[in-house]
């Protein structure tokens, strides 16, 4: 499953406004809510919060993918925030977040939800791809760079 066939690039924010983990993934979960209104915001940042309470999902590299399964949807859904600056997302390196995908999964969608994972990891392993989101001077610019990258595999 492709990242693509998951967002579009009105889910890509360019250049996130908040400074601190808990205000970015409420200002990606309202992203998300103007997309798809089954979302309710609330309950999706609860989850959020919830799963980092378990440990941050920061995974270093400049690399954040919050994630969290809730009802009320019946596909996964993913967006795609960046942070010049940084955000301190307590990743494993102690180092800032950059680029964060944050993916929304239906509750009972175990396998989808690791192998969308699995692919984000992965296509974020690519320090060249990394460069490329961070250079991005749009949302459209920054959509079509995953695009063409999720294309690869």
């Amino acid at each position: 499953m492709k990242i693509t066939e998951l967002m579009d690039v009105d889910m890509v924010i360019p250049e996130l406004n908040s400074k601190k983990k808990k205000d970015v993934l409420k200002e990606m979960v309202d992203c998300i809510v103007t997309k798809v209104p089954d979302i309710y915001g609330n309950e999706l940042l609860r989850v959020l919060l919830e799963r980092e309470e378990l440990g941050s999902t920061g995974i270093g590299d400049g690399i954040a993918i919050p994630h969290g399964k809730i009802k009320n949807i019946d596909k996964l859904v993913i967006s795609c925030g960046r942070s010049i600056p940084g955000v301190d997302f307590q990743s494993m390196d102690g180092k800032p977040t950059h680029i964060i995908f944050l993916l929304v999964a239906p509750e009972n969608s175990a396998g989808v939800h690791l192998k969308v994972l699995a692919r984000i990891s992965r296509l974020l392993k690519d320090s060249g791809f990394r460069k490329s989101i961070i250079e991005a001077n749009s949302s459209k610019e920054l959509y079509d760079i995953i695009a063409q990258e999720d294309e690869k595999y």
